[in-house]
C-alpha cells in the first residue's frame, strides 16, 4: 500500500464533506474528507463507522448528546445509530466503514 498523507489529500479535495475512497483493508473501506466548520445532516448506516480525526476537531450529535472528537481520537458510531455533525467541525477526517 502506498504512503498516504491524509491531510494533504483532504486539502486538495475540491469540496468539503465529500469523501474520497483511498483503499480497502479486508471489508473495511478507508476514506478521507475535509471538514469546513459547516454542519452535516443526520444519517444512519447499517454498518459501524469509525470517525478518525487526523487534524482539527469533530463535533458530533448522538442521541441529543454533543461529543467532541479531537486530533488523534476516533469515535466508533455503531450500526443503526443516528448521528449528525455540528457546526464548528474542521480539519481532516478519515472514515473507516464496511
Amino acid at each position: 500500500m502506498p504512503l498516504l498523507d491524509f491531510a494533504a489529500i483532504a486539502g486538495q479535495l475540491p469540496d468539503s464533506w465529500k469523501s474520497i475512497r483511498l483503499g480497502q483493508v479486508g471489508p473495511a473501506r478507508i476514506k478521507v474528507l475535509r471538514m469546513d466548520e459547516q454542519a452535516y445532516e443526520e444519517e444512519v448506516h447499517d454498518y459501524n463507522e469509525g470517525l478518525l480525526v487526523i487534524s482539527g476537531h469533530l463535533r458530533l450529535s448522538i442521541a441529543d448528546e454533543e461529543i467532541h472528537v479531537e486530533t488523534g481520537q476516533m469515535y466508533l458510531v455503531e450500526a443503526g445509530t443516528a448521528h449528525a455533525v455540528l457546526p464548528g467541525s474542521q480539519g481532516t477526517l478519515v472514515i473507516i466503514d464496511a
